[in-house]
């Protein structure tokens, strides 16, 4: 069985004012320190953001329990130093200072290049990695990965909200990577030396810094043999991120099992859908990865769950999904339920919702 492995973003938020925080430095290295399931905690991009990073599972059940255990530790790790962590893909609130960049040599040199960017990097994002057993099986993966990518995006979609207000699109986080130098779909490549060869070229680019700042949709390591898929906003709930982890597994399977695709969709094609998917989340049209025609939101995850439904029986994984996908598809992504907790409550609301459901 594939193994796969996945990483979490979260914001440290202040509670009275829902600001996101930068504890102080020997209280954030409490944090970083914490370490329990299989899962230990880095630094991110910014100060008032930690990334949790799970073990390598084979099993989906094993995976849920490290990362349910984990997010309980660090909420409470959180709470007791008089904040929230709080699992979104953006803060529905942000401080008109420039955001405090985390210490360290690559974060100083990509604050340097990237200015405003940099300091109004408030995103947090789900990382997963799976296997694959070499750079050609690598390609073929990340070859047919790229169709699927919008419904991933629609599916996790958890940031509706920036600087106190309704942005009008489920992934805000999603547009606003747009941004960013070599981002969302990455191209089709023919084979592993034509992949080798762009890459090169990329990274003797003066504006990427090294492998880790190319910022695809989903892209190779550069030091293990697996295949990362980021498109999709952190998830409130540790289900729904496992949800998402057991689905790019069953995808890069059905990739390397199944026979080739013989659509292949128009790079323009793929970067609409995936600013459809952003806008609507799992509202509104989409196009079908399969023949590239018109479709509801809700028709592509058929079409998903319709290519990877073998892979997802070999791995024991398939009510598990079908389980998480029935669940979003009638309660709503994360953005839909945020917009929910606000109309309740506010913002404040949002963020008491949010602090409660990290350790769900």
């Amino acid at each position: 069985m594939r193994t796969f492995g996945i990483e979490e973003e979260f914001f440290v938020v202040e509670p009275l004012t829902g600001l996101p925080g930068v504890p102080h430095a020997s209280a954030r290295s409490e944090l970083l320190a914490l370490s329990i399931g299989g899962a230990g905690t880095r630094s991110e991009f910014l100060a008032c953001q930690l990334e949790g990073v799970g073990p390598i599972c084979t099993e989906g059940f094993e995976a849920l329990e490290s990362a349910q255990m984990y997010r309980k530790a660090l909420a409470h790790a959180v709470r007791d130093l008089g904040y929230h962590a709080v699992a979104l893909g953006t803060p529905p609130r942000i401080s008109t200072a420039p955001a405090v960049v985390s210490s360290g040599d690559r974060y100083r040199a990509i604050h340097s290049l990237c200015g405003e960017l940099a300091t109004s990097h408030y995103l947090s994002g789900l990382h997963v990695h799976v296997q694959v057993e070499d750079l050609d099986s690598g390609i073929i993966a990340l070859n047919q990965l790229r169709r699927w990518l919008p419904a991933l995006t629609a599916c996790g979609a958890n940031s509706p909200y920036w600087r106190g207000h309704d942005t009008g699109f489920a992934s805000w986080r999603t547009i606003r990577y747009r941004q960013w130098a070599l981002q969302g779909i990455p191209p089709y490549f023919s084979d592993a030396q034509e992949y080798t060869d762009r890459m090169r070229f990329v990274l003797d680019a003066d504006i990427v810094l090294d492998p880790g700042h190319v910022r695809w949709g989903a892209r190779l390591s550069s030091s293990l043999p697996t295949i990362e898929v980021r498109v999709a906003d952190t998830q409130m709930k540790a289900s729904n991120s496992i949800l998402l982890a057991l689905i790019i597994r069953s995808l890069v399977d059905a990739s390397l099992t199944g026979e080739p695709e013989g659509f292949q969709p128009m790079p323009e094609a793929i970067d609409i859908a995936q600013w459809q998917a952003a806008k609507f989340g799992l509202h509104g049209n989409n196009f079908d990865p399969t023949d590239g025609r018109k479709t509801s939101a809700t028709g592509m995850m058929h079409r998903l769950m319709e290519y990877i439904r073998d892979a997802l029986k070999r791995n024991g994984d398939y009510e598990y999904v079908t389980a998480g996908l029935s669940g979003i598809l009638q309660q709503g992504t994360g953005a839909s339920i945020q917009r929910r907790h606000f109309k309740q409550g506010g913002f404040t609301a949002v963020l008491d919702e949010a602090a409660l459901a990290i350790a769900d």
